[in-house]
């Protein structure tokens, strides 16, 4: 948590909020355009599941590549703050998956609503340790 005893804890230091904050802008843009790609169809919200797989998946491959290649120190730090935290905190939106689930829920659509909201929970789970496993096997490769 502290790099020496003088020094603030990462989560008050301006320079990695700065990053988790221009991340979290990025991601959050990158969701956005996602929606015009991929609209709605058939009321399911097709841009939100991409974006919380896709985001899943690449978390798992950023954290499991990071932590093997040292502590979660200098460029390594930046890079999960910025990267993880923030560009793929910002892209995937479990908020949003909560609101159209809901949605999809109260247009008398309660089977669709749990599926979406079950299959993207799921899936989510399994895009990440597939993401893990993906770095892991490319890290032993480059071995």
């Amino acid at each position: 948590m502290f790099e020496d005893a003088t020094k603030r804890p990462v989560h008050l230091r301006a320079r990695f909020i700065l990053l988790v904050f221009l991340g979290g802008a990025l991601g959050t843009a990158a969701r956005y355009g996602l929606g015009f790609l991929l609209p709605v169809d058939a009321g399911i919200p097709w841009s939100i599941l991409v974006a919380n797989l896709a985001g899943s998946f690449l978390l798992g491959m950023l954290l499991e590549s990071l932590i093997r290649r040292g502590p979660d120190v200098g460029l390594r730090r930046a890079i999960r703050l910025f990267v993880g935290t923030g560009f793929l905190g910002g892209f995937t939106t479990y908020s949003a998956l909560a609101a159209d689930t809901a949605s999809l829920m109260g247009d008398d659509g309660v089977g669709l609503g749990l599926l979406y909201a079950t299959g993207s929970v799921l899936l989510g789970i399994a895009a990440a340790g597939i993401g893990i496993a993906v770095a892991s096997l490319t890290r032993r490769a480059r071995r």
